[in-house]
């Protein structure tokens, strides 16, 4: 794995020395929000994340350019993943855990194919000070908070680099109807492949940079254009999974080694205001979970 996330680092660096010479500048930036209670109301599972990225490159011409490296984007993430019970899990629920992440990726096309590349390093346990963020917002709000239990028994502190690769083509289907089939690799922490495709019914990302988020695959703009009104989404993909370290042999739970979503949204975009709005479901990822969960994604623009 050190290997592979040298190599790459090493070859985001040995970009073109005309190209680097080049002054960059931010060019985009895009979030999205998820959280289960925002969908069904609950706190379990894949309870609550956030991904953010932000951009640089020599402008943006509407299209991701043919060379990697032009385009280079600081992806930054937090993820909350927790039992059913927060302060009294049942036996064979998954153990609790908090994610910190920052990377580096690019993004090109080869041959009318967007190619998404690169690698983050992951900090999980107690030292993300996620769960005492967490425990504050609860008391706060007045909710029940991760036992002293459930927060001991938590994946334990490491990092761990993750490499991402995705590459997707998009087809015109009738009128502003589009598909995009795509393939995902991931291997860290959590090593899995993923087929899928997603179908947008408007303008929205035509023109514009679009970036996956990690947990519920909704895509989110990071470079926008010209599109105003509406636009709805709909996706799905399945994955293979070979391991993951938020189910650690140690806790006792076991991984299943499929793992699919189901999720659909909607795009708003005014003049100075746009916002998204989408629900996910997410299968099973352990025996012993009895049911998969939704959860919502949510992002909001405000330009003044």
């Amino acid at each position: 794995m050190i290997r592979y996330l040298a190599a790459m680092c090493v070859a985001l660096m040995l970009i073109p020395q005309d190209i680097q010479a080049q002054e960059r500048a931010r060019i985009g930036y895009g979030r999205l929000i998820n959280n289960d209670f925002i969908a069904t109301g609950q706190d379990r599972w894949r309870t609550g994340s956030v991904q953010s990225s932000r951009l640089w490159g020599r402008g943006w011409t509407g299209a991701v350019p043919s060379q990697p490296g032009e385009i280079l984007e600081l992806r930054f993430g937090a993820e909350i993943i927790a039992p059913d019970d927060l302060s009294n899990p049942a036996p064979g629920d998954r153990p609790y855990a908090a994610a910190l992440s920052a990377g580096l990726h690019t993004h090109f096309d080869r041959n009318g194919i967007e190619i998404a590349l690169g690698a983050d390093l992951v900090m999980t346990g107690p030292q993300t000070r996620l769960d005492r963020l967490q425990g504050a917002f609860h008391d706060l709000v007045g909710v029940e908070k991760a036992s002293a239990a459930t927060r001991a028994a938590q994946v334990g502190n490491a990092i761990y680099p993750t490499l991402v690769a995705e590459a997707g083509r998009e087809f015109d289907l009738s009128g502003t109807a589009r598909m995009r089939p795509f393939l995902e690799a991931r291997a860290g922490i959590e090593t899995l492949v993923r087929a899928g495709v997603d179908v947008t019914f408007g303008e929205v990302g035509r023109g514009e940079l679009m970036v996956r988020d990690s947990v519920s695959g909704q895509r989110y703009r990071t470079i926008g254009g010209d599109f105003t009104g509406y636009a709805f989404v709909l996706g799905g993909d399945i994955a293979s999974v070979a391991d993951s370290q938020f189910l650690p042999s140690s806790s006792g739970v076991e991984l299943r080694d499929m793992r699919s979503r189901l999720r659909a949204g909607v795009h708003w975009q005014g003049r100075q205001m746009a916002a998204f709005y989408g629900v996910t479901w997410l299968s099973k990822e352990f025996r012993g979970q009895d049911e998969g969960q939704f959860v919502g994604s949510i992002r909001l623009d405000l330009n003044f």
